[in-house]
Parts: structure tokens; sequence; C-alpha cells
């Protein structure tokens, strides 16, 4: 049976590409049958990852089967995965984000969570002298996680290794950085196609806080006007989105990533005090902008209060 590799629900770039890496990386060097699955469509960053280095979109999957050998990443948060996860056959996980809790294994086996800024750094770093051995479309998938999670070395969480190692990939590969990651900008920050219901959903993680829970939503944009352009429709959204998904609210930050500040959607007086004690910003209107907020996991999940 095929191990399979899988990130997070609402895969982004990283949790795409990460994958891809980790089941060439089994299949190729370590002779262990593999496969890279997605737990949803991969958002149009990703998309354009998959396209630019020609590779095949990873087969979508609902659930794992009781007894799946599966390889976990990006993630270590059971509501990010799939409802069987805890009958499946967990092999590994490798991760870059805080321990959650509440994976259960059937034996022991190998946790890798570093404080990185991209998982795939991370997997280059475990494969050690193997990662020579990558071809070139595995080094430009990994540069694009790279440059993805970092948002081109802007986002704080953003290490001199992850810096480091994206370089060196990009040397590889003859790339220009600051004009491939303008590419993948450009196709993030397309979203004409998705309803307010997706793009509330697209790059999203639930938490709670202060007795509330949140579906903490970023848009990562160069071109923050055309989703603030959405503002009323996205906010009657927000209702629909929160009910159907079990939570109080969702909240939507618009990441600018050339201008390195967010804006936070206000639609009642729940996110005003969330934007007040949180950020300490001063709220005067139905959007606050946040100077300086560009990371969901190292700015706004550790803040949020109620």
């Amino acid at each position: 049976m095929k191990t399979l590799v899988l990130g997070h629900k609402s895969p982004d770039t990283d949790s795409t590409g990460s994958p891809i890496l980790w089941a060439w990386y089994l299949n190729e060097v370590k002779g262990v049958p593999a496969e890279a699955v997605l737990l949803g469509e991969p958002n149009t960053e990703a998309a354009f990852m998959l396209e630019k280095w020609d590779l095949p979109k990873p087969r979508i999957i609902a659930d794992l089967d009781e007894g799946q050998p599966c390889v976990i990443v990006d993630t270590n948060n059971p509501a990010e995965l799939p409802a069987g996860v805890n009958t499946a056959d967990i092999q590994a996980i490798i991760d870059h984000h805080k321990l959650v809790g509440g994976l259960e294994t059937k034996g022991p086996i190998e946790i890798t969570i570093r404080p990185l800024a991209c998982t795939a750094t991370l997997m280059i770093d475990l494969m050690g002298d193997d990662a020579a051995q990558m071809p070139d479309w595995a080094k430009g998938a990994a540069l694009a996680c790279i440059l993805s999670d970092t948002l081109a070395f802007r986002s704080p969480t953003t290490t001199p290794h992850d810096q480091a190692v994206a370089e060196q990939l990009a040397r590889d590969l003859g790339i220009n950085i600051a004009e491939y990651a303008a590419e993948m900008f450009a196709a993030k920050s397309d979203v004409s196609a998705f309803s307010d219901a997706e793009l509330l959903r697209m790059d999203s993680k639930e938490y709670d806080a202060g007795g509330k829970s949140f579906r903490v939503s970023v848009l990562e944009t160069t071109a923050p006007d055309t989703v603030l352009s959405r503002k009323a429709s996205l906010m009657d959204s927000m209702t629909t989105v929160a009910a159907e998904d079990g939570v109080d609210q969702v909240l939507l930050f618009v990441v600018d990533i050339l201008n390195e500040e967010a804006t936070l959607l206000v639609p009642n007086d729940l996110v005003k005090t969330v934007a007040e004690k949180s950020f300490g910003a001063t709220v005067t209107g139905d959007t606050v902008v946040l100077p300086g907020i560009m990371s969901r996991k190292k700015q706004i999940i550790p803040n949020l209060t109620v």
C-alpha cells in the first residue's frame, strides 16, 4: 500500500508543494512507494506553481481509510486534517507550526517540528546530501514554497536559513527571485473567479480565543483593492460561513505584501473588540489598517484577544 503524503485543508503553496517534494524523496531516494495527495483545491498561487513546473495536480481525497499509511506535512492540527486521521497509520509528521496535540498514532513515529518559515526548507534539511538529487521541478517547487511562506523574505517568520536555502535553489535554477516572486504573487492576487465564501475559506485556520471560536482568514495580495472592493458582500457572507463552519466569527485579514500591512474587515462589535484588544488599533469604520502585520502564525494567532 502506498504511503500518502498530505498537508492541511485549503492547500496553499507549501501544503501543495511539500507533499510533492516528500513523495519524490520517499519514492526515489528511500524506495518507499508514496503518493502526494491534497485535501482540497490548491489556491491560485499553488496552481501557478504546478503549471510553472509542469506538475500534475495531486489527487484530492476527502478522508483517510483505517490503517492507511501516511505522512503529515505542514500541520499537526487534527482540525486541519481528515476526520479519519487518528485511525490511519501515521508514519511521520514534518511541520513548522506550534504543537497543537490531538493526533494519535499506532506506534512511535518520526516527528520533526522546527522554527522555520517553510516546510520545504525543513524537508531539504532532512534530505541532507540527497537533496542534491532533486530534479529542477522539485527545486522550483521548493523555491515557490519558501517564497510563498516568507512573502519573498518580507514575513517576520523568515529565518536566515530559509533565505539561504531559497537563494541556493534560485542559483541552481538560474532564477531571479524577485521576478519569480512577482509572478507568484500576481497569481495569488487574482481572486476574481472565487465566490465570497471561497475567499473566506481559501487560506484559513480555526482558532479559539476568549471563549469564542474564529475562522482566521488571510488573503495575501499585491492588489488589496481588488479584495477590499468586495468588502460589503464579504462581510455579508461572513455570517453564512460562520454558521456553516460552526464558528462564532470569521476574521478576514487582507495582507498587502508590498506595503507590509494588513487590513482587517470589521463587520461588528466583536471584531472591533478583537482589533482593539489584540492589536492596539483604533477602529472608526468597517475596516482598520494594521501596519506591519504580515503573519497569521507569528503575529495574528498569538495575539488574538477578545
